[in-house]
């Protein structure tokens, strides 16, 4: 439930609502989606939350990046941290979290309406303490990936919960197909 006069902010854990949009099949345009709900309230500002590799020269996340800050999201980023776990494997940390609470926390007093866009439950206090500033609280995810995206927590304490797959012919694009290697075509002998 949206009102046409309500301030609105959105935060997107990047890699959250990625795994979300690609486990049910489809890309997010994000262009779309900042469209979508400029026309649902006033939107003050659109966050966008990702880690980058730090030693990586390119980042397959940088473009999308560099054109949501081009594009009027205000870009939230950090140098994600690799090391290699008790098995040896190499592994990749980067949470968000606690940047995203802070600038929703921050922010709560000049607006009505926060849209987060994640379904951990770690965000769950986060949203009940909003809620008792008197924001209201959407919470855009998945229940029917395999399996759900969202806690259980915190789909129960949002004001609202907004199915992602519902917003797929809204925000959604085909996933891209990466390229294929072709194999190169002999030229006809004479």
């Amino acid at each position: 439930m949206f009102y046409k006069d309500e301030r609105l902010a959105l935060f997107i854990d990047g890699s959250n609502l990625y795994a979300a949009a690609k486990a049910l099949g489809f890309d997010i345009d994000y262009k779309l989606l900042r469209q979508e709900f400029m026309r649902r309230g006033k939107m003050l500002r659109a966050f966008y939350y990702t880690a980058l590799l730090e030693n990586d020269e390119y980042s397959p996340i940088r473009p999308l990046v560099d054109w949501l800050n081009y594009n009027g999201f205000t870009m939230v980023t950090k140098q994600a941290k690799e090391y290699t776990d008790s098995q040896g494997r190499r592994k990749v940390k980067g949470n968000m979290d606690i940047e995203l609470t802070v600038d929703a926390m921050e922010l709560a007093p000049r607006v009505d309406h926060i849209v987060l866009f994640s379904g951990d439950g770690d965000f769950r206090p986060l949203v009940e303490s909003l809620q008792r500033q008197g924001v209201r609280v959407s919470v855009v995810s998945t229940i029917r990936s395999q399996p759900p995206m969202i806690s259980d927590e915190l789909r129960r304490q949002a004001d609202n919960f907004i199915e992602l797959d519902e917003l797929k012919d809204v925000l959604g694009r085909p996933p891209r197909e990466p390229m294929m290697e072709r194999e190169p075509v002999a030229a006809a002998a004479s």
